[in-house]
């Protein structure tokens, strides 16, 4: 299952290393390629001879010792890894990588590589708890690396708590999933609208919001890597279209109701994740207006409302939308949803830290049409991504 797919597994020094062995036995026996680091500290509890025998590759400690290869030991494992895995990761080493500390293999291969990395911390409670374990974790979580929560029950210190080294299965489960993304959305079309309008007041001057984009082409990227045929009606970003998706630049709201409105028939899923303005200026001037005394008056028209439109023409497609607000934000999703005919909304509060505009993570709430309501805690935006198409596809 996961032959050709290379592996890296980082093992930092706590009384958990020895479950290291299991998880590196249970990635072999599914196929995949294991090299091994181990903190000094690690080999005090579990010896390299070990996972060398398991994976049948060298096992890596030191940065200094004699390179096996002709090459830079740290850069080859970082290049070749399609996954680093970091079981157990202590607070020492989450630490580390928080803060730019490169002073170790490990440290310095993860800093190097450019592949999905994913802590699985274990540690003492009130270690894990600490504030600023904390705040390293959610750090890290917002530059998009990956945590698969510890567990809860007796630690090795005698303590009961959350601390835990997750289970085994579990770990390997997680990598599963990062490693060969679900391929549930195969032979689906999926229109994603993205990022902000834009609405000219003259040639220099226009009126538009804080959207970044980011939440729409994570959305795309999901659907994308899940098998779905994915259009992106996008306004102007600086993002990086997704590998494999089709890019549709638009402007104004009338040019993204106008994309929209072509591709719609086509589509099984529509999500209308862009922050669409609501207003327009009624003559946007052809040449730049010049300053003059008094005020300025410009007079604003609506703009069409795409997701109505789309609630009204819809057949068997599955529609959802977004409610980006600062203030009675279930409320006026709810009635959003009903009014627009919407399958799912997807609330989130752009006034609350990390859930805003441009940020790299979100929170938000799906509520569907029978008023059942999920949570999404504070994640990347790819991972919230994800929910909302395991959502969606519920809807099938």
């Amino acid at each position: 299952m996961l032959t050709g797919k290379n592996i890296v597994v980082g093992v930092s020094g706590g009384i958990a290393a020895y479950k290291a062995c299991d998880i590196v036995s249970r990635l072999r026996k599914l196929g995949a390629e294991i090299n091994v680091i181990l903190t000094e500290s690690a080999a005090e509890f579990v010896q390299p001879q070990t996972f060398q025998a398991l994976t049948s590759n060298p096992v890596t400690i030191d940065m200094f010792e004699t390179p096996r290869y002709w090459d830079i030991e740290h850069i080859s494992l970082a290049q070749k890894a399609d996954i680093l895995l970091v079981a157990p990761a202590t607070a020492n080493i989450i630490g580390k990588v928080a803060n730019g500390i490169a002073d170790d293999m490990l440290s310095t291969t993860i800093m190097a590589s450019t592949a999905k990395v994913i802590f699985a911390p274990a540690m003492n409670t009130k270690m894990f708890e600490n504030v600023i374990v904390q705040e390293n974790i959610k750090k890290l979580r917002e530059l998009g690396y990956y945590f698969i929560d510890p567990a809860s029950g007796r630690l090795a210190c005698g303590d009961l708590g959350v601390g835990k080294l997750a289970d085994p299965e579990k770990i390997v489960e997680d990598v599963l999933a990062l490693a060969l993304p679900k391929q549930d959305l195969q032979g689906k079309n999926i229109l994603v609208t993205a990022g902000p309008t834009v609405e000219a007041i003259d040639p220099v001057r226009f009126l538009s919001n804080r959207s970044s984009g980011k939440m729409g082409y994570a959305i795309a990227e999901a659907a994308q890597a899940r098998g779905a045929k994915v259009t992106l009606v996008s306004g102007p970003t600086h993002l990086k279209t997704p590998t494999g998706v089709k890019l549709i630049s638009t402007t104004s709201a009338i040019s993204m109701y106008e994309a929209v409105l072509e591709h719609f028939s086509q589509q099984d899923i529509v999500i209308k994740a862009a922050a669409v303005g609501d207003y327009r200026p009624e003559n946007p001037s052809a040449v730049k207006i010049k300053k003059q005394e008094g005020n300025l008056s410009i007079n604003l028209v609506r703009n069409p409302d795409i997701l109505l439109e789309l609630g009204k023409k819809k057949e068997h497609q599955i529609l959802v939308g977004f409610a980006a607000e600062t203030n009675n934000l279930l409320e006026y999703a709810k009635g959003k949803l009903e009014k627009k005919n919407a399958d799912l909304m997807v609330a989130n509060d752009v006034s609350q830290e990390g859930a805003g505009f441009g940020t790299d993570t979100n929170t938000v709430h799906i509520i569907d049409r029978q008023g059942k309501e999920i949570k999404i805690e504070r994640a990347s935006k790819l991972e919230v991504a994800h929910k909302i198409l395991d959502k969606t596809l519920e809807l099938k």
